[in-house]
């Protein structure tokens, strides 16, 4: 059962990415802001969640938070910086579009880049934990599941409306026989490295 991050009256925002373990495409995050009463019973870590779950939780999300909002870095950005930088960095734009700013933010994962001296804690599986947390993964998720499906739309071969661009096999064998796409991360290595100077 997820429980909601109560901190006083102050407003608490949780933040999460989607895609950072992903071959091509961009990283993702989502920052959200819920209201005290919020629940939905099928909200959890979106990694859990079947698709048509994570839709309708994103419907409820957009509709009845007091904040939300998406941060992204595409993957010249994450070659230029590393993925967790590029990870980060997604997150601080999510959180700089929130309207209002929140007085907290709990972020998934154990590490964070301090965002305009709101104070943050984080929390290691935080997105099967806490509701503002699972609810920015959901975000988050769906948000790069759209843009990985179209994607796919000009790169059909690489199935990325399956594997939304991870090392699944079937992802990796494709590379081998058609190469890399402009919106593969040159600085992700895949084990065809040798022949693609990957």
């Amino acid at each position: 059962m997820l429980k909601h991050y109560l901190s006083g009256k102050i407003l608490v925002a949780g933040c999460d990415e989607a895609g950072r373990g992903c071959l091509a495409g961009p990283v993702v995050a989502a920052a959200v802001i819920l209201p005290p009463d919020f629940s939905h019973p099928k909200l959890n870590d979106s990694k859990k969640m079947k698709e048509a779950d994570r839709e309708a939780v994103r419907e409820a999300v957009i509709e009845k938070a007091l904040a939300w909002a998406v941060g992204i870095c595409d993957h010249e950005e994450i070659d230029r910086i590393n993925i967790l930088n590029a990870s980060l960095l997604a997150m601080q734009k999510a959180i700089s579009k929130l309207k209002p700013l929140p007085g907290l933010l709990i972020i998934d994962g154990n590490r964070f880049h301090p965002y305009k001296k709101i104070p943050h804690q984080c929390v290691v599986g935080g997105d099967g934990i806490y509701t503002q947390i699972a609810a920015a993964s959901v975000i988050a998720k769906t948000e790069r599941d759209r843009i990985m499906n179209e994607l796919h739309l000009s790169y059909p071969q690489y199935g990325w409306d399956r594997n939304k661009a991870y090392g699944t096999a079937s992802h990796r064998e494709a590379i081998f026989k058609y190469g890399r796409t402009p919106f593969h991360r040159k600085s992700f290595k895949t084990v065809f490295q040798t022949t693609l100077d990957l």
